[in-house]
């Protein structure tokens, strides 16, 4: 995984939020990004957000079990928010 691979995910993740977490073309770029790194903690948590924006809490928790993670209790801005920033120390 490379900074790179990591800063086009923020941007894929960012753009999102500017659409307000809804379902089309840049959830799906958010999506293929995720699946294309398949296997790398920060894609899998990714991954997980993709379903829990999604409403699929089967796969979303599928996805936080193999990132690692939890769920976050507030709201999917919110996880977006805590992510960025872990992902962006990373950088």
């Amino acid at each position: 995984m490379s900074n790179s691979d990591l800063a086009h995910l923020i941007d894929a993740f960012d753009r999102l939020a500017t659409a307000g977490f809804s379902i089309g073309p840049d959830w799906e770029a958010v999506h293929e990004i995720c699946q294309a790194h398949e296997g790398e903690q920060p894609f899998d948590w990714g991954h997980a957000l993709c379903h829990r924006i999604e409403g699929d809490d089967w796969n979303a928790g599928y996805w936080y079990r193999r990132a690692g993670k939890q769920r976050s209790p507030g709201s999917i801005a919110e996880e977006w928010a805590a992510m960025k920033a872990e992902l962006s120390g990373l950088i």
